[in-house]
């Protein structure tokens, strides 16, 4: 059983026997009276997200789960294919639980399963990953007045604020949880 004080963002909780992920937590405590934690919690089967408030009293079973490394395959439709890297059997999410998480599945990447009982039911991805710009306007010299950032396209499709330094066919890093350029990869 954890406390208030044990519930963080990336923790784990079960719910009424479902997993959910807590993706944002804010304790606060007014007055007199008793300290609340206001979380937002992803429903890792479904990918629904709720609110809860816990109340300082509350105890909370964290969800048991099991961790595992994968590959990426390929997308069919709205789910996407993975292959565990120890069993070699392959399993499909379908894009509605993975959510934000497809803008950085490249043919081949490595991901760790969240596996509920025996069911996969999520993903996890390295914190930063290298990606190829393939799409960059050129940087127009003293063009600094909106920040010194241009707006690029990775090789998966999805659009990233850079710096203007970054051109066609660089290898940039980003930060998955944030969707946020990091740095220039070596």
């Amino acid at each position: 059983m954890m406390n208030l004080s044990d519930i963080k963002t990336g923790k784990t909780l079960s719910i009424n026997n479902e997993p959910y992920l807590v993706i944002f937590h804010q304790h606060s405590k007014m007055g007199r009276a008793g300290a609340v934690l206001r979380t937002k919690l992803r429903n890792l089967k479904n990918g629904a997200v709720m609110e809860k408030t816990f109340q300082g009293s509350d105890k909370i079973e964290e969800a048991e789960m099991a961790k595992s490394k994968a590959q990426y395959l390929y997308k069919e439709g709205e789910n996407y294919f993975f292959m565990d890297n120890t069993s070699y059997e392959q399993f499909s999410l379908p894009k509605s639980v993975l959510g934000e998480l497809t803008n950085y599945l490249l043919e081949g990447t490595e991901v760790t399963i969240l596996v509920h009982g025996a069911t996969p039911i999520n993903i996890e991805l390295a914190v930063k990953m290298d990606f190829k710009v393939v799409e960059a306007p050129p940087a127009i010299k003293g063009n600094t007045a909106d920040g010194g950032n241009k707006l690029v396209t990775l090789e998966t499709g999805i659009k990233v604020n850079t710096p203007l330094f970054v051109k066609e066919g660089d290898i940039i890093r980003i930060n998955t949880e944030t969707g946020e350029y990091s740095e220039r990869a070596k």
